[in-house]
Parts: C-alpha cells; structure tokens; sequence
C-alpha cells in the first residue's frame, strides 16, 4: 500500500530540489559586496534611465488593449467555423450570426461609451491650462 505513494514522495522531493538549488546558486553567485552606484542602477538596455522606473501610464494603453484581446480573440472563433461552413448546416449558420450580432452589440456600446476614443476631452473638474478646452 505505501509503494503507490513512492511516485508522490518522489515528486514532492523533486519540487523541493527544483525549488531550494536555484536559491543556493543565486546566493553562491550573486555579489554579496559593493552593491552600490552602478550594481542598482534599472537596466534598460544599456541605456542610461531618466526618472523613476514607477511612472504612472495612462489607463487608456490598458482599457484599449483589453478591448482588443477581447474582440481578437472572440474573432479567432469564426475561423473553424469557416473551414467547416459547408458541412455544419443553417443552424450553425444561425448560431454564428447570433454569436456576430453579440459581438457587434458589445463594439457598439464600447464605441458609444468612448473607451475607444484615445484623446478624451470630457474634463469634469478642469482647471489650469485645461479650463478652456471644450468638451465634445
């Protein structure tokens, strides 16, 4: 009985290896003096940075790249679909016509929303050089 549980002991002393040896050889081989000046510099390519490596970015890269994954990869679904058309039926057919209907819908609120928008002129609380822009 206690040999079926050899493979599981064999797979867990596994893990712990796999998991402890990197670490020693990280702290064999890191330097451990003179971690100043250049040793903490951001690595950027050989580049010298300028500023901070925490930036705020503007939510629209994430809101945009989202909506993108989201419509590219629903897309991706129509292709098997295309390759079989012939041989699926009407009923298919109706299925994906539902399934495009869905996804024109959810373009439509998100182009009527304005998250596709990339330069948005609704500013509620402006002030400074933005008082005077004019909202659309």
């Amino acid at each position: 009985m206690y040999q079926d549980f050899l493979p599981v002991a064999v797979f867990i002393f596994l893990a712990i290896i796999l998991l402890v040896v990197p670490l020693i050889i990280q702290f064999l081989i890191s330097p451990r003096f003179n971690k100043k000046g250049d040793k903490l510099d951001i690595y950027e390519c050989g580049e010298i940075p300028e500023g901070s490596a925490w930036v705020q970015f503007n939510i629209r890269f994430y809101i945009i790249a989202l909506i993108f994954i989201i419509f590219d990869v629903e897309v991706v679904f129509l292709f098997p679909w295309a390759v079989v058309f012939k041989e699926i039926g009407i009923l298919a057919f109706v299925e994906v016509m539902i399934f495009l209907g869905i996804l024109i819908v959810g373009f439509v609120y998100v182009w009527m929303k304005g998250d596709l928008d990339w330069v948005k002129m609704k500013l509620k609380y402006a002030s400074g050089r933005y008082a005077n822009l004019k909202s659309k």
